[in-house]
Parts: C-alpha cells; sequence; structure tokens
C-alpha cells in the first residue's frame, strides 16, 4: 500500500471515477453522485493498492473562531476504506498520515464529525461539547440555506499546537463536514 497526497484540482477524470464509486459505497444513503457532500475539500490523501485506490480522506485547512479567538483547523472529512480491505490497516495508515500533517505545519486541531468515535479515541481524539455555527448547504441543489447553530456529539478533536480547547462557542467560518 502507498498513500499519495493529491490537491484537489489535480483530481483526473479517473480519480473522479474511483472516488466517487468509493464514497457512494462507503456512505449509501447520503452521497450524492459525485467525490464530494457539500464542498470540496482542499486536498486529499488517497491509499493505493497497485494503482487501485483503496482508502481516502479529505482534509480542509481552515481558520474557525473559537470563543472569539482565532484558531487554525485542520478538518478530516469522509475518511474510507473499500470494504474487501478494512481490518488492514488502511484507515490507520491514512489517518497517522493526517496526525503527522497537524503536528508539521501550523495546526492548532484536527477535528471531524465521527459516526464511530471509538475509532478516533484510539489515535488520541476526544469528543468535545461545543455550540456550533455554520454556513448551512443544500447538497442537493448547492445552494446557500442559512447559517446553522447546533451542538453535536459527533465533534472529536485532537490538539497538535499549542493551544488548548475550550468549551464554548465554536464558530466553523464555513460549511459543516
Amino acid at each position: 500500500m502507498r498513500i499519495e497526497q493529491h490537491l484537489e484540482m489535480t483530481v483526473s477524470e479517473s480519480m473522479d471515477k474511483e472516488l466517487t464509486e468509493l464514497l457512494q459505497h462507503a456512505f449509501p444513503s447520503i452521497y450524492p453522485n459525485r467525490r464530494y457532500f457539500k464542498q470540496l475539500p482542499h486536498f486529499r490523501l488517497i491509499a493505493y493498492e497497485d494503482e487501485r485506490i483503496i482508502g481516502q480522506v479529505g482534509l480542509d485547512f481552515r481558520v474557525m473562531n473559537m470563543n472569539g479567538e482565532s484558531i487554525h483547523v485542520l478538518g478530516i472529512i469522509d475518511l474510507c476504506v473499500r470494504e474487501e480491505v478494512r481490518g488492514r490497516g488502511v484507515g490507520r495508515a491514512l489517518m497517522k498520515k493526517v496526525i503527522a500533517l497537524g503536528e508539521t505545519y501550523p495546526i492548532d486541531f484536527l477535528l471531524l464529525f465521527a459516526d464511530r468515535p471509538d475509532l478516533y479515541e484510539r489515535i488520541g481524539f476526544h469528543t468535545v461539547s461545543n455550540t456550533c455555527t455554520w454556513l448551512q448547504i443544500n447538497d442537493e441543489n448547492q445552494t446557500t440555506r442559512g447559517i446553522g447553530e447546533a451542538s453535536f456529539e459527533e465533534l472529536m478533536i485532537r490538539q497538535v499546537g499549542d493551544k488548548r480547547w475550550s468549551d464554548g462557542t465554536l464558530d466553523l467560518l464555513g460549511y459543516l463536514y
């Protein structure tokens, strides 16, 4: 297995087709017929076996506002692995690379919304309770619906910089992953 980093704007037509198929199989009830749900990530880590894509994770680098303070966040989007290779460490290898990026660059926190928190707790993530605000996007017709505000049980972070996480308000300053 090898893992490559791809800027989103460099994804080829054949990669687009493979990524779309992988994401639709991983998230069958919600994923539209494209390689992203609401918005394109900035870049992806893609795991290959020979020339076949076997896993991927989208990454979105952005500034967010936590209780009036700017924080640099690397958002983790739609980590998934082909069903036939699950259990072979592909997801863990992808997340290890994500953590290394977070520790290498000026990033304060890794952030994700987890449907399986136990998988991420094993690698140093923990659940946080913040009231979030975000740009609501209608994923079907790709239009702005307004500003959302809610708390999420699925919100998890991992500190990779010097700043400390705090309870309170988290403004994502963009869409919800």
